[in-house]
């Protein structure tokens, strides 16, 4: 419960979260991981019964968040695909379609896929965890990374395509589970022996969606990264903020990304 303020934004919107779990089977190493897992089953078809989503990928898992009045939608597009369950005191009890009221599909929109510019920073960005009873080592760290340490936000109306490097630092913390976003100049500032991340210790290139604040009308803004993304299986660690959504891909595989989504730009027009 927040004190009203100025300077604080507030969606109009309630949201609730969903995520998937595939039945407890573990993905291969060589599949797609992060929103491009799951591209075609989720994201597309949301797409395209025109239901807005914001992603949040975390070290763990992924989280597809859908506003409390598209729910209806949302569970009729998913049904034929996946048994849905809703939490209830910590239990999860599944859900049909006849348990959700005045249920309806709305009408497919035309063919007429939402393409916004796309950005790629120079920046090497790396994803982390830390366990929780070592966070109180870091917590100074953190607030001062996190509130103290930022350049300035550029000028509106500024140009960004050229950008070289971008400010990016990203935390949550969801059922006890930390998961960290920062650039690989900024984790130097912390103990290397107190954040975990995957064996092979990849670092990550970024996509910055949006030249301008998207909005949470639009929908199809996460379906034009990540359905591409699913076609070439490149794995993506997503990211929807206030104003942009941000893509996370190996390394590795920054120029096949972009030249896709350069692709895709160019179709689209």
């Amino acid at each position: 419960e927040l004190p009203a303020s100025e300077f604080m934004q507030v969606a109009d919107s309630t949201w609730l979260v969903l995520s998937v779990v595939s039945n407890g089977r573990a993905a291969s190493g060589s599949q797609a991981t992060g929103v491009t897992k799951i591209a075609r089953s989720v994201i597309a078809p949301l797409a395209e019964h025109h239901v807005s989503v914001l992603m949040l990928s975390t070290y763990q898992t992924d989280f597809i968040l859908v506003r409390e009045r598209d729910l209806p939608v949302v569970i009729h597009t998913l049904a034929g695909e996946f048994d849905i369950y809703r939490e209830e005191s910590g239990e999860c009890v599944p859900v049909t379609c006849d348990d959700v009221s005045n249920g309806f599909l709305r009408d497919k929109p035309a063919a007429s896929p939402t393409l916004h510019p796309v950005q790629s920073p120079q920046t090497r960005f790396c994803v982390l965890t830390v366990a929780p009873d070592t966070l109180p080592a870091i917590a100074t760290m953190l607030i001062d990374v996190l509130f103290y340490s930022h350049s300035p936000p550029r000028e509106a109306g500024a140009s960004s395509q050229d950008l070289d490097s971008i400010t990016f630092f990203a935390f949550s913390l969801i059922e006890g589970y930390i998961s960290i976003v920062m650039d690989a100049e900024t984790q130097k500032r912390f103990p290397s022996n107190l954040l975990l991340t995957s064996s092979t210790g990849e670092l990550w290139r970024m996509v910055r969606i949006g030249g301008q604040p998207l909005g949470f009308d639009e929908c199809g803004i996460v379906a034009q990264i990540a359905e591409p993304l699913a076609a070439a299986d490149i794995s993506a660690y997503y990211i929807s903020t206030f104003n942009f959504d941000h893509a996370l891909v190996p390394e590795e595989g920054i120029a096949e990304v972009i030249q896709l989504l350069q692709q895709r730009q160019d179709s689209g027009r």
